[in-house]
């Protein structure tokens, strides 16, 4: 969780974060008053080739010449349709202004979230107005233009700064404070996000602190914070800092706390607090009290995020097997076909409340598989300890030869869009725990028992089976307590880039 100071009117957030001057000889900036302006040039010009190439539709629609159309004027519709657009473009912008996209780093899917929250609605307006039958406008040619912008627009922005990345100009040195757990969790958060453009070129010590070099995730050189801080910060260029001190030490260093929350402008506090929901996280203040309260909110204990949920589970399931129906038939025919085995089982896994229910798979392994596992650890002791880690083995001698293919890219597991629109599971969700597995899962089998067990989650898109089960554990854990439908989708679309590259599986 971060916290970051935040004041001074748009232009003075938009100006900022505009690094004036370099902060480390190891990054070297180029024309950094110009980056906001860049960025904010870069969505007009998504915009507006979105608009160009959205008059295609309609030659593809009414077999025009498209090479003619893209290069004549398009008659009396494309006034008002431009005007339209101008409008819309131009709230669209001042919206992204707002949310910071030009003044503020944040991370990639938390952006994108926001993009398509202002998408939607823009999307609305326009159908608003095409649809008054006030004025003459070419519906499809707007239409295909904010498709085509929902595509652009994240494309140009990822394009763009990654060439200002390669010039230098995107790169932002960052200090952090601190010398414990939390110091280098803070590193791992921003060595998470390369896009956010954080470069940490140096770990501040405050005095009396003795830190472990080792301990943190970074080649950054470890140096003391000195007897004035802000002296200190001044000789390096007034980098951008990341307070990241543990939970003993805040009462030691408040002078420290009270100086740079005051005096440095640019000021990112990571306070060492875990365990709490972090999507929807309120702050509160008091005025003329110096008393900061944080306001936590469990969106799955509440009806309308659990109704949201299950309406999106029943439709996207409901088309994914309309969809995959060919494979699903391809699949159970080419397993029959091997052994004459059937096709489809059913393992039993504990769900939603802590009840048994039949986990649908493609079967992977031969008939016997059971007695099977037992003589192959009988004979092979040294294996056991990795299956106990996941309760998987990397080279399975159970797995059939079309089994290792369906596993690979995890298509075993597509039987269970049947649990879902059966109300067993979830599309996403925290791993289907076996029985055995309860006991090892430790204090968050309580956050497990209140949701529905998913098809893919946290875990599969972190690692898969290269992680441990405690980390699967926190991952799961981590997913309940700040679910959102946007993170829901965030999990499916990187579970097709995990499942095409084929990481962590066996």
């Amino acid at each position: 969780m971060v916290l970051r100071r935040r004041g001074g009117g748009v232009w003075a957030v938009l100006m900022g974060d505009i690094m004036k001057s370099a902060a480390s000889p190891q990054v070297h900036f180029r024309w950094p008053q110009w980056v906001p302006y860049t960025l904010v040039l870069g969505d007009m010009m998504a915009l507006l080739t979105a608009f160009y190439f959205g008059r295609l539709s309609h030659a593809f629609f009414y077999h025009l010449n498209p090479g003619w159309v893209l290069l004549h004027w398009w008659g009396n519709f494309a006034q008002i349709n431009l005007l339209v657009f101008f409008v819309l473009s131009t709230l669209g912008i001042m919206a992204f202004a707002f949310k910071g996209h030009y003044s503020r780093r944040k991370a990639f899917w938390d952006e994108m979230g926001e993009m398509l929250g202002v998408f939607i609605l823009l999307l609305a307006l326009n159908a608003a107005i095409a649809f008054s039958g006030k004025w003459q406008l070419s519906r499809l040619w707007l239409f295909s233009t904010w498709v085509l912008v929902l595509g652009l627009l994240p494309v140009t922005r990822w394009l763009l700064r990654r060439t200002l990345q390669r010039l230098g100009a995107w790169m932002r040195p960052v200090v952090v404070i601190g010398c414990g757990q939390n110091a280098a969790e803070a590193i791992r958060a921003l060595n998470s996000e390369p896009m956010l453009g954080y470069s940490v070129e140096r770990v501040l010590v405050p005095g009396g602190s003795n830190p472990t070099a080792g301990r943190f995730p970074t080649h950054a050189s470890i140096e003391p914070l000195g007897e004035d801080p802000l002296a200190t910060l001044a000789a390096l260029g007034k980098p951008h800092v990341v307070l990241a001190l543990d939970m003993d030490q805040w009462e030691a260093q408040e002078r420290l706390v009270r100086s740079l929350g005051l005096s440095y402008p640019n000021l990112t506090i990571a306070p060492p607090l875990r365990g709490l929901p972090l999507f929807g996280l309120e702050v509160m203040h008091f005025f003329s009290h110096e008393v900061l309260m944080l306001r936590v909110r469990d969106n799955l204990a509440q009806l309308g995020p659990r109704i949201t949920k299950r309406l999106f589970d029943l439709i996207a399931a409901s088309l994914l097997i309309v969809l995959l129906s060919p494979l699903l038939l391809y699949i159970a025919w080419r397993i029959r076909r091997e052994d004459g085995g059937r096709a489809l089982y059913a393992q039993e896994r504990i769900g939603r409340n802590g009840k048994l229910f039949g986990c649908f798979k493609f079967r992977s392994m031969v008939m016997d598989a059971d007695d099977r596992l037992k003589q192959y650890l009988h004979s092979r002791p040294d294996l056991a300890a990795e299956y106990e880690r996941n309760f998987k083995l990397r080279n399975d001698p159970r797995v059939t030869r079309i089994g290792k293919f369906l596993r690979r890219g995890s298509l075993d597991e597509l039987p269970q869009l049947f649990n879902v629109l059966r109300g067993d599971m979830s599309l996403v969700g925290p791993r289907p725990l076996l029985e055995r597995e309860i006991d090892r899962y430790g204090a968050n089998i309580c956050l497990y028992h209140l949701v529905y067990p998913g098809i893919t989650g946290l875990w599969q898109v972190s690692g898969r089976s290269e992680t441990t089960f405690d980390e699967r554990a926190y991952l799961d854990a981590w997913y309940v307590k700040n679910w959102t439908l946007w993170y829901d989708i965030v999990i499916l679309l990187r579970t097709v880039k995990v499942v095409l590259r084929r990481e962590g599986a066996y």
